[in-house]
């Protein structure tokens, strides 16, 4: 019969049984996660959490209440600094027993107890699906009404707000883009008009080489001095020579003979 049975006396005497639940704790605390049996697990939890409770008035009072259960000062100090201010919104419950299946050689049921605000990737877990779920409810109050309300403008300005920045954005670079672009475009048509220039000149020369070559060599002619003209002055000027002698010739002299 289990007659006054109100807790689980774990094979243990009474000594040894609050020194397990001591040193377990202390683990729990410090260590914010332990592996052990189930029943040792229950037991713990009983144990524990009205200590959690406690560290929430920090007071030397409650200190000293938590060192005679855990006999450990660094785990007093890790209880009252980290652990308090963790669960300080929770109202209990700030364990978590996760089963494990059975232990290999006794078969015994094994788990593992946690610290509930310690679990970071069920806490996020928890936030995305209370963000994903909507609830829907009818005949609600006008304060609720006008909660929702607020959120929504509030959530609608933030919506637009993106929206206008992120069209900002778009034309900003739109308007460098079409720069780029005309940048681009005059930079060719300077290309261009430098190589037609250039095609243009080297025209021109070879139109000039080839008149040059076709071109005949002039004759240099020499000025001559010209014969002054004689005039009726000129000549009147002039006196005349008075014929040559003409000499006798052979001829002649046989005539005379």
């Amino acid at each position: 019969m289990r007659h006054r049975k109100n807790f689980n006396h774990l094979g243990r005497t009474s000594a040894h049984r609050k020194a397990m639940l001591s040193n377990m704790a202390c683990s729990l605390i410090m260590h914010k996660r332990i592996e052990t049996t189930t029943a040792k697990a229950k037991a713990l939890k009983r144990y524990i959490e009205p200590l959690i409770t406690r560290s929430k008035d920090d007071s030397t009072h409650s200190r000293r209440v938590v060192f005679s259960y855990l006999q450990d000062k660094e785990a007093v100090t890790e209880l009252f600094r980290e652990v308090s201010a963790k669960v300080a919104d929770r109202p209990g419950g700030y364990t978590r027993i996760i089963r494990l299946g059975n232990r290999l050689g006794d078969n015994a049921d094994m788990c593992m107890m946690e610290l509930v605000d310690f679990n970071e990737n069920l806490l996020a877990e928890k936030a995305a699906a209370k963000k994903s779920s909507s609830r829907r409810r009818r005949g609600g109050s006008k304060k609720k009404v006008e909660e929702t309300g607020a959120v929504e403008t509030a959530v609608a300005e933030e919506v637009a707000e993106e929206a206008t920045s992120a069209e900002e954005i778009v034309s900003e670079d739109a308007v460098v883009e079409e720069a780029a672009a005309t940048e681009g475009t005059e930079a060719v048509a300077e290309e261009q008009a430098v190589a037609e220039d250039a095609v243009v000149e080297e025209v021109v020369e070879e139109a000039v080489a080839e008149a040059v070559a076709e071109e005949p060599v002039a004759e240099v002619e020499e000025p001559t001095a010209e014969a002054p003209t004689e005039g009726p002055e000129a000549l009147a000027e002039e006196p005349e020579e008075p014929a040559a002698e003409e000499e006798p010739t052979k001829d002649d002299d046989k005539k005379e003979a």
